[in-house]
């Protein structure tokens, strides 16, 4: 018997989930933690909170059939809870005093990026702390409504995450759940392709079929940079399998780092292309091509 299974094979409870930044991923997580009947929580900024308590989460998804529901929502983290952060990578510093406030149980964070995990586990000491990856496409169209775009929700843990309650929650709610190899191994295996694809389609301001196409060479020069440096990082991989991946997502995709530099809006862009950048300069890895597109969205941004 599972230790979320009481002896009448019912689902136990495990506690209150709090998801913090309930933005298109997160909001989607609540929804569906919700739906699954665990004891959920979204938390964030004071529009987004009254604009949930006023109308709830509403999810338009083939996948999972969409609809209502009256998630609860507050600006401060329950005390004890399992706490899921799903901000955007620079809003992690903002959130962090009020999670560690909550003396939360454990935290699970699916932010991008690879550097965010010492600033979570310097905040939070004695905290048992995972970083995970979740792959979807989702865009929030309002505070609460999320269009969910992609026929998947895809999450990946490492396997010191296996009896995680919020990894065994996810489990239940229907999203794929795999867990699998190192936290390190977890990170880069997304941060590889997102950086990529990222990079690439928002300095061509094109979808991601066009802007893998645009320029062979600095598409080749990109792929074969990051790979470098996720294997300087401890994390091998290969550029045939990072090209593969590349051209199996869909042609017509756009990235968040994208849309958001397009708007004038904050952006990962440090997070993602800056994070390159950084490992470049401690590993000694000369990174032309990623400084060529960092270079050009910085100075499009007005850096």
């Amino acid at each position: 018997m599972s230790e979320s299974e009481t002896e009448s094979g019912t689902s136990a409870p495990l506690g209150t989930f709090a998801v913090v930044g309930p933005g298109a991923v997160g909001g989607l997580l609540a929804w569906l933690l919700d739906r699954a009947g665990h004891e959920v929580v979204a938390v964030g900024r004071s529009a987004t909170v009254e604009a949930i308590r006023e109308y709830g989460i509403e999810v338009r998804s083939a996948q999972f059939g969409g609809g209502l529901r009256r998630v609860a929502a507050d600006t401060v983290v329950p005390e004890g809870a399992h706490v899921i952060v799903a901000t955007k990578a620079y809003g992690l510093e903002d959130v962090l005093p009020g999670i560690a406030q909550a003396r939360p149980a454990e935290v699970v964070s699916f932010l991008n990026g690879v550097e965010h995990m010492p600033l979570l586990r310097e905040a939070l000491p004695g905290v048992p702390v995972v970083g995970a990856s979740v792959a979807v496409s989702a865009l929030r169209l309002s505070p609460a409504v999320i269009d969910h775009r992609s026929p998947f929700v895809n999450i990946e843990a490492p396997e010191v995450a296996a009896d995680s309650a919020i990894v065994r929650a996810l489990q239940e709610a229907g999203p794929r759940v795999r867990v699998r190899g190192t936290e390190a191994e977890v990170l880069w295996g997304k941060f590889r392709l997102l950086a990529a694809l990222a990079l690439l389609t928002s300095y061509w301001r094109q979808p991601a079929g066009p802007a893998l196409s645009e320029d062979p060479e600095l598409t080749e020069a990109v792929v074969a940079e990051i790979v470098a440096c996720s294997a300087a990082e401890g994390v091998p991989a290969s550029e045939l399998d990072l090209v593969r991946a590349l051209h199996s997502v869909p042609g017509g995709m756009r990235t968040s780092l994208q849309e958001d530099l397009a708007a004038g809006a904050p952006s990962e862009l440090d997070a993602l292309g800056g994070a390159l950048l950084r490992v470049g300069e401690r590993r000694g890895l000369a990174l032309p091509g990623v400084e060529r597109i960092v270079a050009a969205l910085d100075d499009a941004a007005g850096r």
